[in-house]
């Protein structure tokens, strides 16, 4: 193969004419030019140059040389100003997963700031695995992903960064008898029929092992993996239930919400992060900007949730 730095060697011979101006040039000396024209012409097999009085001019493979030299000191210099930009997070692209209720309140307001702060980095979006959200994360085909996950559970090739604590709140039809009660304790549901909203996995995990710490199992009457459709059955008084609150941004009209304690259960949503994608500008702005999402959405008080009496009292964060 030949060696591109000789390449460049021979191109400033031939384009100033001598090898005493390529190597005041090059910063050589006139020995080490020649040396290098010299080990490229054997790997050539050919003769590059020939002198023409106290100057040089190329053969005909020396002049193809010569022309190829340039352009690959061309790709060399482009390649050097795409890898600069990458590096300052003016290009790039990241490969973003996450889940349904973190879309509206997380990510959308992430990117839209992502985009005003690095407009020529590309985004692939999609909704995550919901069997195992940190499959592509930890394999490597994505480089962010919002999950609901406690932080301790990070992976070698990956890291959890913590996002948000998103509290549980009981979700009643109107009339109910707790309705009028500002803060209920979880025990107080414990003879009442349930409707599910979460399939197995962790956003049913803080349910299930509140309601056990609490002394009962829930009796999930009805199943639906679906917030909207989970308030329907919940107003027309079917059941009551326990959503979180990132997911009664669009409240029904026909429930109640009200905040629970003893215990109170939360599910903790956070950003699984390849570890070498924090190398990225852009990866790292993103993060920034679903921190400052997850601030605007958490509670103003950092844990506690209140939503505001009233039969149809709408949540906080609207």
């Amino acid at each position: 193969m030949l060696d591109v730095r000789r390449l460049q060697v021979l191109r400033a011979v031939v384009t100033s004419g001598t090898v005493t101006a390529a190597a005041a040039h090059l910063g050589y000396t006139p020995s080490a030019v020649s040396q290098q024209v010299a080990a490229l012409e054997k790997q050539a097999g050919t003769a590059l140059l020939e002198r023409v009085g106290r100057g040089v001019r190329p053969t005909a493979a020396g002049l193809l040389l010569t022309e190829h030299a340039a352009l690959i000191g061309s790709a060399v210099a482009r390649a050097e100003t795409a890898l600069a930009d990458l590096r300052a997070g003016r290009t790039g692209h990241l490969t973003v997963r996450y889940f349904a209720t973190a879309g509206s309140t997380l990510v959308a307001p992430a990117l839209a700031r992502l985009r005003a702060e690095h407009p020529g980095v590309g985004v692939d979006l999609r909704l995550s695995d919901p069997v195992d959200p940190l499959r592509e994360v930890a394999q490597g085909r994505a480089d962010l992903a919002v999950v609901v996950q406690a932080p301790d559970r990070g992976g070698d090739a990956f890291r959890l960064v913590r996002l948000l604590d998103d509290p549980y709140a009981a979700v009643l039809p109107l009339g109910h008898p707790l309705a009028g009660e500002e803060v209920i304790d979880l025990g107080a549901l414990s003879g009442e029929q349930w409707v599910g909203s979460e399939p197995p996995g962790p956003c049913l995990e803080p349910v299930i092992d509140s309601c056990a710490a609490a002394g009962f199992s829930p009796d999930f009457a009805i199943q639906s993996e679906d917030y909207a459709t989970a308030q329907g059955f919940v107003a027309a008084g079917l059941g009551v239930g326990l959503m979180p609150r990132l997911g009664l941004r669009d409240q029904h009209p026909g429930v109640v919400v009200r905040p629970v304690r003893n215990p109170e259960p939360i599910r903790v949503i956070s950003a699984a992060v390849r570890e070498i994608a924090f190398e990225q500008p852009a990866l790292r702005g993103l993060l920034a900007a679903l921190g400052e999402a997850a601030g605007i959405a958490a509670p103003a008080d950092g844990g506690q949730v209140s939503w505001p009496s009233g039969p149809q009292a709408q949540t906080s964060s609207n």
